[in-house]
C-alpha cells in the first residue's frame, strides 16, 4: 500500500508551542518497523493552481507571501514561515496523490492531512489549506472525469467538526461531507456538513460506533461516492488533551474498521488522512494512528485479493 510522507510535515516551531509535531516523524518511523506491506512515497506539493480549487486567491498569495495580518495567523496557530507554507503545500499534496493511488490500488494514505478547519478564505486550528476539499475537486477535474460523474464522499471521524470543509462545499452537491465530533468541543461555531452527528462529552466505545454505523447507512441511501476521503483523526482516543472523548484502542480500531469494511461493501476507493491528535502521551497519538495505517494494509490487500479472484474467473476458458 502506498503511503504519503515528507520530511516537511515536521515543522520548526517556538519552544512550548503545544501543537506535537513530532507525531509526524515518529509515526513514519513506527510504520515503517511495524508495518508491512507499506511502500513510503515523497509528498509531492500542490501548486496554486490546485490551491484554488477551494481557496480565495487573495489568501493563497497573503499565506504564500506572508501577508497575512498578525490576526489571521494567531488563527491559524503556527507563525508564518517559508517552511509553514511548504509543509501546508505538501500536506495538500500527499491526500492529492493519495487519492490517485487509491484509484489503482483500492486505499493509501497520507500520514498527515486532515485540515479541515481551513476555510476558503482563511485558515484556522492549525489548518492553512483545507486537503479534502483540495482533492476532492481536483480529483474531480482530471482528464475523464467531471464533478457530477465522480462524486466523492469525505468521511470526517476527527473529534472537532470539519467546519471548513463544510463551509467550502457547501453548495456542492458531487461532494457529501459527513462529521461525527464531539458537540461541545471546538469548533464552537459549527458549520453545516450534509451529515454532522454530534456526540456527548465522555461517549465511549459502543455509542460512537453505534452513531458511526446509523451514519454509514444514512450515507449509502443518500449518496453513492467514486471516492471516500477518511479523516481518522487520533484525538476521539481517552487519552487525548482535547478530545473530551473516551474511545479505547479496541474502539477506535472497530471504527476504522468499519469504515473500511463499508468502503469494502460498496466498492469505493479510500484515501485516508491521520488528521488530528493531541494525546497526553505523544506515543499514544502515534499509536492510534499506527493502528489505523495496519488496518489499511489489511483492507488493501483483501481489496487486491478480490481483484485477483474477479480476473481469475473472467479468464477461466469456457466449458465445451
Amino acid at each position: 500500500m502506498r503511503a504519503f510522507y515528507t520530511d516537511h510535515f515536521v515543522l520548526p516551531l517556538p519552544p512550548g508551542h503545544r501543537f506535537p509535531m513530532r507525531k509526524y516523524s515518529a509515526l513514519r518511523e513506527r510504520v515503517l518497523t511495524e508495518v508491512p506491506g507499506l511502500a513510503m512515497h515523497e509528498a509531492p506539493r500542490a501548486d496554486d493552481q490546485a490551491l484554488l480549487l477551494a481557496h480565495a486567491p487573495d489568501y493563497v498569495q497573503a499565506v504564500s507571501a506572508g501577508l497575512l495580518d498578525p490576526a489571521r495567523q494567531r488563527e491559524i496557530g503556527f507563525p508564518w514561515s517559508p517552511e509553514m507554507v511548504e509543509r501546508s503545500r505538501r500536506s495538500a499534496g500527499a491526500t492529492m496523490a493519495a487519492c490517485e493511488a487509491a484509484m489503482t490500488d483500492g486505499v493509501a494514505v497520507n500520514l498527515a492531512g486532515g485540515t479541515h478547519h481551513a476555510y476558503a478564505d482563511k485558515g484556522a486550528g492549525f489548518c492553512v489549506f483545507n486537503d479534502a476539499a483540495i482533492a476532492s475537486r481536483w480529483m474531480q477535474r482530471q482528464p475523464g472525469r467531471a464533478p457530477a460523474e465522480f462524486p466523492v464522499a469525505i468521511i470526517d471521524l476527527d473529534v472537532h467538526q470539519g467546519n471548513g470543509t463544510a463551509s467550502i462545499l457547501r453548495d456542492d452537491a458531487s461532494v457529501f461531507t459527513l462529521s461525527v465530533h464531539g458537540e461541545k468541543n471546538y469548533p464552537f461555531r459549527k458549520e453545516a456538513s450534509d451529515l454532522d452527528v454530534g456526540l456527548h462529552d465522555g461517549c465511549g466505545d459502543h455509542d460512537y460506533l453505534e452513531a458511526l454505523t446509523g451514519a454509514l447507512d444514512i450515507l449509502a441511501g443518500r449518496f453513492k461516492p467514486s471516492l471516500i476521503i477518511y479523516l481518522a483523526g487520533a484525538d476521539p482516543h481517552e487519552g487525548d488533551r482535547l478530545g473530551r472523548l473516551k474511545l479505547t484502542m479496541a474502539g477506535l480500531a472497530a471504527r476504522d474498521q468499519q469504515v473500511f469494511d463499508f468502503a469494502y461493501q460498496q466498492r469505493i476507493p479510500i484515501a485516508v488522512t491521520t488528521a488530528g491528535g493531541y494525546g497526553n502521551n505523544i506515543d499514544d497519538t502515534v499509536a492510534v494512528h499506527a493502528q489505523t495505517i495496519a488496518l489499511a494494509v489489511r483492507h488493501a490487500q483483501r481489496w487486491a485479493a478480490r481483484d485477483e479472484a474477479v480476473t481469475a474467473s473472467i479468464s477461466l476458458p469456457l466449458s465445451a
